[in-house]
């Protein structure tokens, strides 16, 4: 398949792939692969959540966000690896750089963990936060392994293929605090978030508080990503390129720090990383090595590539 230099990523409906028309459904998975083999990224609408669901989890974030160090240390824990609650500022560094990213950060796991997976921390303080989040979790997973049944049928392997990988999987919903800047106090070099590629199988995005999202297209140039209000953004993970040996492309992406005069205002963003289980092998699919593609990647379960990742990001120093 030939590059495509898009100037913005493709929008796609989810509701094209359910709709129970074969030519809609077929459709829906040509365009998703063709994206995802170009650029990495789809726009995708009718994914489940509800502009009212929506607007209470970004209230409980910037509540939660909002509260005082103290109180948000409270739900820190340093043996969790970050897997789980509050990660502080200038925790989390981009695997390649040395200086940590502008921001913190509250994940929340599975919220029924199995086979020895960390329970869930959440803040006594905002009992909405607990709701909103789980809600939201519940929904972009059943999204993502929609999108995952389409992208099962691109590869030609059966629509059911990733469904036991990722059947209580370790994904993450992240609510991130990207918090106000003083012009004159960044550390050089230092950004919200440096250029990096996610870990996962696909990542679900919703639409930030805020612009900075950039995309790295293949010819070098950076483009900007601003997901519209009915749209969450759907990238592919390093796990997803690395067992379909780099046909699917996990693109390089990154959030800027905003112009001087709007350095002192916070941006608020929610992504879903959509993680299998641990025991699942990313050894590269047979059918995505060829001559003329050769196998890049040593085999190796998604438990381990994490485990390397977390240290590669500084949060697992043991």
């Amino acid at each position: 398949m030939s590059d495509i230099l898009y100037d913005q990523i493709p929008s796609l409906d989810l509701a094209d792939f359910k709709s129970g028309d074969p030519e809609r459904k077929a459709k829906f998975v040509r365009d998703l692969g063709a994206a995802f083999n170009n650029i990495g990224f789809v726009s995708i609408r009718n994914h489940g959540l509800t502009d009212e669901l929506t607007d209470n989890l970004y209230g409980s974030v910037k509540e939660f966000f909002s509260a005082d160090e103290e109180t948000k240390k409270k739900y820190e824990f340093p043996e969790l690896h970050g897997q789980r609650g509050y990660v502080g500022k200038n925790k989390e560094t981009a695997k390649g750089f040395k200086v940590a990213d502008l921001k913190e950060f509250y994940h929340v796991g599975q919220p029924e963990p199995i086979n020895g997976m960390p329970e869930n921390v959440f803040p006594d303080e905002f009992p909405d936060f607990r709701k909103n989040t789980v809600v939201t979790y519940q929904t972009l997973e059943n999204a993502g392994r929609t999108l995952l049944r389409a992208i099962a049928l691109y590869l030609e392997l059966p629509e059911d293929y990733f469904e036991d990988k990722v059947d209580h999987g370790d994904s993450i919903l992240r609510a991130i605090h990207y918090f106000p800047l003083n012009p004159d106090l960044v550390q050089e070099g230092a950004v919200r978030a440096a250029a990096h590629g996610d870990i996962n199988l696909i990542t679900l995005l919703m639409g930030a508080s805020a612009e900075g999202l950039e995309v790295l297209r293949r010819d070098g140039k950076w483009i900007p990503i601003t997901a519209l209000p009915d749209q969450v953004i759907v990238n592919v993970g390093d796990m997803l390129d690395r067992l379909t040996n780099h046909k699917l492309k996990s693109t390089i992406h990154r959030v800027v720090n905003p112009p001087r005069e709007k350095m002192n205002s916070p941006r608020y963003s929610i992504p879903f990383f959509m993680h299998p289980r641990g025991d699942m092998d990313l050894t590269s699919l047979e059918s995505c090595i060829s001559t003329e593609n050769p196998k890049i990647y040593e085999d190796m379960t998604a438990g381990a590539f994490l485990d390397e990742r977390l240290r590669e990001l500084g949060l697992k120093k043991s």
